[in-house]
């Protein structure tokens, strides 16, 4: 089988690569990159030369690039996205470009192709924001309720996707995942931003009263989700990823990683809060568990552990992105 893995050099897309090429090993990927600043072939490193393997530079709103890049593709995985919401809300263009106008390109492509499978990988930030102490999830069923612009162009891509299947018999799937973490994770992110500021004996940032919740999902497991819908999915289907069962607010993250390190909340700075910040999500993965088979491989103490690891076994990689170096 054939893939086109776009954003393949992105965090999750490059964690898809290396764990796809792993367990599949008759498979072929092309991996579809503009290498933004969040795009880093260091990622991938150990395929580089793999001959099952192929990298194309492009962009996804490109229709030659998109077109160049779908030739002979079985399945198509769609992780390109802009994805940092603070970034989307001091300018919201790139993610109505990327994440709407490059959907519909991949889509009009793919229907071009005739391709086996569209899987369009999106996230819980769609659905809004839930209530602190409050047993509701999201699920499958949860109204869309976007709150920043990233989300909102989130939304909008996820609309489509559905729309070219009910529209002109595309053969789609769709995941909402929850949060994110793990290798390769670029550092401006929340977790991986605690762990290497403590490393570089630095505070760590910390918005509002870190009261707020996230579901946080470490990468290889969304690999193994992605996975199971592609092999047993039903066409059509939207299956939701989540990590953790019970809530976990920001401020508690921070504690256990700071616990890991032996510090103490004296290296917390508190920072005035971003605008339209999502108090929690939560996320409902029983249908994806009942129906395929799937569960988080462990639990958020476990791989929260291998993550600050990997970030102590890798600071050439992230401190370079640190300093303003340009990924490779």
């Amino acid at each position: 089988m054939k893939l086109l893995v776009t954003g393949g050099a992105g965090f999750i897309g490059s964690n898809f690569i290396l764990y796809w090429l792993h367990t599949h090993k008759e498979d072929h990927i092309v991996n579809l990159d503009k290498l933004t600043y969040a795009g880093n072939l260091e990622n991938l490193t150990d395929i580089q030369h793999d001959p099952r393997y192929t990298f194309i530079r492009g962009d996804i709103v490109s229709p030659v690039d998109v077109k160049q890049a779908m030739q002979g593709v079985d399945v198509v995985v769609h992780f390109a996205a802009e994805s940092h919401v603070d970034r989307s809300i001091l300018e919201a263009a790139p993610f109505v470009s990327t994440n709407v106008v490059g959907t519909h390109v991949l889509l009009e492509e793919a229907m071009k192709q005739k391709v086996k499978r569209f899987h369009h990988v999106s996230t819980d930030e769609v659905f809004g924001s839930l209530e602190l102490g409050v047993d509701t999830k999201f699920n499958e069923q949860t109204a869309y309720d976007p709150h920043s612009p990233y989300s909102a162009t989130k939304a909008s891509s996820d609309h489509l996707v559905r729309a070219y299947y009910h529209t002109y018999g595309l053969p789609i799937t769709i995941t909402n995942c929850s949060n994110n973490y793990g290798p390769y994770q670029f550092p401006e992110k929340f977790i991986p931003l605690a762990i290497t500021n403590l490393i570089e004996k630095k505070k760590v940032p910390l918005y509002g009263d870190g009261l707020n919740v996230r579901d946080w999902l470490y990468v290889e497991d969304h690999c193994r989700a992605i996975d199971v819908v592609l092999a047993k999915g039903r066409i059509g289907e939207t299956y939701c990823i989540g990590g953790v069962t019970q809530d976990i607010d920001n401020r508690t993250v921070i504690h256990k990683i700071l616990a890991y390190f032996g510090k103490t909340e004296a290296e917390i700075e508190y920072v005035k809060d971003r605008p339209g910040h999502d108090r929690r999500y939560a996320i409902n993965w029983s249908k994806i568990n009942k129906e395929l088979g799937w569960k988080p491989a462990y639990d958020f103490d476990t791989w929260l552990q291998k993550t600050i690891l990997w970030y102590q076994e890798h600071q050439s990689w992230w401190r370079r992105l640190k300093n303003g170096g340009k990924p490779q």
